[in-house]
């Protein structure tokens, strides 16, 4: 077999065997794994307290895919992690309230003179900060409705359909490589954001694929988590006004690290919790997702999906290299940002056309070294890609038409160049 387009071949330093190397990409070896992951975690002998959180994290991901695997619905269950989750979300806005309640009795009943009222607008300014928050509507990004794009909410509409989930109101379009759907606003409108790169990265099934997985996921794993959703907000605040000051410049900042100190490790202890207690039943909602995404677009154009999630940071890594190509020429980058966009896509999408096979494989034996994780929402891409695979064969139920995704090309074209001038003039942010 021949080398691709600017790949040589050399020896293996350490085993000999051949490697096919590629200067865009990281040269590794298929046989030996040399340098397979040259940017991983450094092998450091785990702690107690690591050692355990491994083992979990391997437990939980095992016992997740192997429910997958079997067939099972994966749909959400009514667990006591959740419903702790739940008890915990509620006892985090019971705070919020208490304050407001204390800061409310303090303004009206004006205990200690002025000292009373003064401390109650202390608290209900806190409780304010602390409230709840809806996500507000996108203003930092092109948001097509209806009448701008009839063809791709066509499209969505089909799909949602066939995932048996209602559609969307809005579409916003980003500069980041991914996907997902969010309820917006006092009226709950559902928006769609999607990242032009991924956009762009991928054929018109695929695209099928992502809307599927999209829908899939949010009709079963969204509103499940929306309330310890808003409490993990809450907490980060509370954990950012308690965060010590790394570098105190008199003895009064170092009282108050001092007393800050156990709140801000108790809080942090709330935090960790919380997201312990609703990831395993986000990643079943993402294996469900993945799930209608293969059923609807087929497993191949699904499984290929998550090979280009796989091999997201190369597709990205070419976006921070344009961008900086555009900032080395200096003020003229700006105005060059106006022409170059359309450029820039067409760029991306040839290298994405040339990313190797074996670059494909390194990032999936990366992942799979890396093993499971009780951080990420998401299990592992080369977990998800291999369950799909091991699964069996299903065929499309939506299937791409050539001349609804060329009017959906013109209907997305300003956005495009939109956030394509955005990235090579501002650069490039995941």
């Amino acid at each position: 077999m021949g080398t691709g387009v600017g790949e040589v071949v050399r020896n293996c330093p350490q085993c000999g065997a051949g490697i096919r190397a590629d200067a865009r990409f990281t040269a590794w070896c298929a046989a030996c794994d040399w340098n397979v992951d040259p940017v991983g975690p450094a092998e450091q002998r785990p702690g107690r307290m690591e050692k355990v959180r491994r083992a979990l994290a391997r437990r939980h991901g095992e016992s997740l895919f192997a429910e997958a695997l079997a067939g099972g619905t994966l749909r959400p269950g009514r667990d006591a992690s959740l419903a702790l989750a739940h008890a915990i979300a509620l006892a985090v806005h019971g705070v919020t309230l208490a304050l407001a309640a204390l800061g409310g009795w303090l303004v009206v009943s004006h205990p200690w003179g002025v000292v009373g009222p003064g401390f109650g607008v202390l608290l209900l300014a806190l409780a304010w900060v602390l409230r709840p928050r809806r996500a507000r509507w996108p203003t930092d990004r092109p948001v097509l409705g209806r009448a701008e794009a009839p063809e791709l909410f066509a499209l969505i509409d089909a799909v949602a359909d066939a995932v048996g989930s209602r559609g969307v109101d809005a579409v916003a379009l980003g500069p980041q490589f991914n996907a997902e759907i969010g309820t917006l606003g006092v009226r709950r409108r559902r928006v769609l954001f999607v990242g032009v790169p991924l956009w762009e990265a991928t054929t018109p099934q695929q695209r099928i694929a992502v809307l599927s997985h999209e829908l899939g996921f949010h009709k079963k794993g969204n509103a499940r988590h929306r309330l310890p959703a808003s409490a993990f907000h809450t907490l980060l605040v509370w954990r950012g006004h308690l965060l010590p000051d790394g570098e105190p410049s008199d003895w009064l900042e170092v009282l108050q690290n001092l007393v800050c100190l156990v709140p801000c490790l108790f809080v942090h202890g709330v935090l960790v919790t919380l997201r312990h207690l609703t990831v395993r039943d986000v990643q079943r909602a993402v294996y469900f997702g993945d799930r209608e995404s293969a059923r609807v677009a087929s497993t191949e154009a699904a499984a290929q999906l998550l090979g280009l999630v796989l091999v997201a940071g190369s597709l990205t890594g070419f976006l921070h290299r344009e961008t900086n190509r555009a900032a080395l020429r200096g003020p003229g980058a700006a105005r060059e940002a106006e022409t170059r966009s359309d450029e820039l896509w067409e760029a991306f999408v040839a290298h994405t056309a040339s990313v190797p096979e074996h670059e494909y494989e390194r990032c999936r034996r990366v992942e799979l070294r890396r093993g499971h994780s009780l951080d990420l929402t998401h299990p592992s891409a080369a977990l998800r890609q291999e369950l799909l695979l091991r699964s069996g064969p299903l065929p499309a139920v939506v299937v791409a038409d050539a001349g609804r995704h060329r009017l959906i090309a013109a209907e997305l074209a300003g956005a495009r160049r939109t956030i394509g001038r955005r990235i090579l003039s501002e650069g490039y942010l995941k």
